[in-house]
């Protein structure tokens, strides 16, 4: 089945909208790129730190998509493990609706060990999960009749994909947190953050269970 041109758009577009979302929300660590450039007060810390974040959550993001992507199962049970994947990321929402609390054990990782923090945050948070209705609407296709030697070919386009979804959606992400930190850290300063800012766990959960049902519906009923 060929992707039209609209639902390419659309889901490349879930793709950068769920890495600005990403970034936006504190939860992915924006704030400890803040809290290391104050305590070091220079500015290059504040740039190391949002890159640590960055490559964390970029390795979150792969160890989520890749094993998908080297499914041979994929060619045959394409449908069938789109709506699997959009139960788990919809599971994944309500768990985290019912458990509103934050993963404590992320409270025992150094704030010096960012890559690591990072990595956790978003696999604690289910980040990489939503990626992934996203990403196998993205790999969908008929091989019809083409064998082993096609499923090789596709299995490389895959793996190829997840690391075009993972980069694309992690950039978004970097972007987004990084300006954020910035702007907190060169101009609005803590007494902002702490009047301004929201709690976005419910928000979260709520957008795993509506990008959950979101790739259900494209696995039966879109392309």
């Amino acid at each position: 089945m060929e992707l039209d041109a609209s639902t390419v758009a659309a889901l490349w577009g879930a793709v950068i909208l769920s890495g600005v979302y990403h970034g936006v929300n504190p939860g992915m660590g924006w704030p400890l790129a803040v809290s290391a450039g104050l305590m070091e007060g220079r500015h290059g810390a504040l740039a190391k730190a949002i890159g640590a974040l960055a490559f964390g959550h970029l390795l979150a993001m792969l160890a989520i998509l890749l094993p998908f992507s080297m499914m041979t199962a994929l060619v045959r049970w394409e449908t069938e493990l789109r709506v699997g994947a959009g139960a788990l990321v919809i599971a994944a929402g309500l768990y985290l609706l019912i458990n509103r609390r934050h993963p404590r054990f992320l409270a025992r990782v150094s704030p010096s060990r960012l890559v690591l923090w990072s990595f956790l945050a978003a696999m604690a948070h289910g980040a990489g999960l939503m990626l992934v209705p996203i990403y196998l609407g993205i790999c969908g296709a008929d091989l019809g009749d083409g064998g082993h030697e096609a499923a090789r070919d596709l299995m490389g386009q895959n793996i190829a994909s997840a690391f075009a979804v993972a980069l694309a959606h992690t950039f978004a992400m970097t972007l987004a947190g990084g300006v954020i930190a910035a702007a907190i850290y060169f101009w609005l300063g803590l007494k902002f953050l702490s009047r301004t800012w929201f709690n976005l766990d419910l928000v979260w959960a709520l957008s795993l269970i509506l990008v959950g049902a979101f790739g259900i519906y494209l696995a039966l009923y879109g392309h």
